[in-house]
């Protein structure tokens, strides 16, 4: 693939996403990092350029990232394909989610193969994927496992949408009988977690759109309404109306929505006067 094609490829990608443009420019741009860098090459022909697919590549990854003396990539590769779950098309939004939202990602390679968030939530979809399937040791497994690799403890019950981004990723904790929406955008150090008296449903759900910033702890059965932002650093015990901006210990409403889709716009900033 030439430079022309690369950015033809780039443009289509930032209008619509597909498996095969996604993965013909990362096979591009792995080709290219190879050529430039050749201590990298082995790592890209195992991690990229081996394979004919996106799907094949992330289990791959994955698998290797996973591993352990008692749980070998291999097996680990065989249970992402038992997950029946759309690992592919969660993946295609999840990066492009990424491409758009961080200026620090110039490229699809980088978050690919070095973004912890993304694969902690890759690996949350296999997970989810046993888990609705009854395997519940099995995925409790995986979640331990992506705790102790990626910094990410999310319990495999929870429900997350596509066109996520866990930025940074090192911290953040989602309880069992939690909802994440489609769109959200979830900073380091984020926990959506029970308030510790509650059985039962006793976690929070995240609408579609939402930005928790960094820092943030939303606690118990509670609702952040589409488009809202929690602001960093906050301490969240009740519901949220859709577009609030809410701030502080115990959060406020603050103000309301300067942005569409604060998930997207990525801004953590709060009105000022706070």
């Amino acid at each position: 693939m030439d430079r022309m094609e690369m950015g033809q490829a780039e443009t289509d990608l930032s209008r619509s996403p597909s498996a095969e443009d996604l993965w013909a420019v990362l096979r591009a741009e792995a080709a290219g990092a190879a050529a430039a860098e050749p201590v990298l090459r082995g790592m890209l022909e195992l991690a990229v350029l081996r394979h004919d697919a996106l799907g094949p590549a992330l289990a791959a990854l994955l698998a290797r990232k996973l591993a352990e003396a008692l749980m070998p990539a291999e097996r680990l590769e065989d249970l992402a394909r038992e997950a029946r779950c759309e690992l592919v098309p969660s993946a295609v939004a999840d990066l492009a989610a990424i491409r758009r939202r961080d200026p620090a990602a110039r490229g699809w390679l980088t978050p690919f193969l070095y973004y912890k968030g993304f694969h902690a939530l890759s690996a949350h979809r296999v997970a989810h994927g046993l888990w609705a399937a009854g395997r519940h040791d099995v995925a409790l497994y995986l979640q331990n496992r992506g705790s102790m690799v990626f910094g990410v403890d999310i319990h495999p019950a929870v429900p997350v949408g596509r066109g996520v981004f866990i930025d940074h990723a090192t911290g953040v904790v989602v309880g069992e009988t939690a909802v994440i929406g489609n769109d959200v955008s979830i900073l380091q150090g984020v926990t959506l977690g029970g308030t510790g008296k509650e059985m039962g449903d006793r976690h929070p759900k995240v609408r579609d759109g939402v930005l928790l910033s960094a820092g943030a702890k939303v606690l118990g059965n509670i609702e952040i309404g589409r488009g809202a932002k929690v602001g960093a650093g906050s301490v969240v015990l009740t519901d949220v109306p859709p577009c609030a901006t809410v701030a502080g210990v115990p959060a406020r409403v603050v103000g309301w929505c300067r942005d569409a889709v604060p998930a997207l716009a990525m801004d953590q900033s709060i009105p000022s006067g706070m």
